[in-house]
């Protein structure tokens, strides 16, 4: 139950780095840490909830975190088409382009 909620968790905070991430360049220090710093988030979940490093909590972790950020991915496609020159921020997008959506 435990490893759930923490998937969960990182799928969520992983959206908004996957929506940065499909905004910017390939290979950028911007594309760098969109996709590196939410595993120290991860890490400190980790350590916080006392999970553990067993095989079996990477592999759903490993998957939840690719999950979200492929979900920050979809958000920002449908953004690009609703809204005119979206940022890298989902949130200011969001609100910005509300009336849209």
């Amino acid at each position: 139950m435990k490893l759930l909620l923490i998937s969960l968790v990182v799928i969520v905070v992983n959206i908004p780095f996957g929506y940065w991430r499909a905004n910017v360049d390939r290979f950028t220090l911007q594309w760098f840490l969109a996709i590196h710093l939410p595993v120290i988030i991860v890490i400190a979940l980790r350590l916080v909830s006392h999970l553990g490093f067993a095989w079996y909590t990477y592999v759903v972790l490993v998957t939840a975190f690719f999950l979200g950020q492929k979900f920050g991915t979809l958000i920002i496609r449908r953004v690009r088409r609703i809204c005119d020159h979206p940022t890298s921020c989902l949130v200011m997008d969001l609100l910005r382009c509300q009336r849209h959506i």
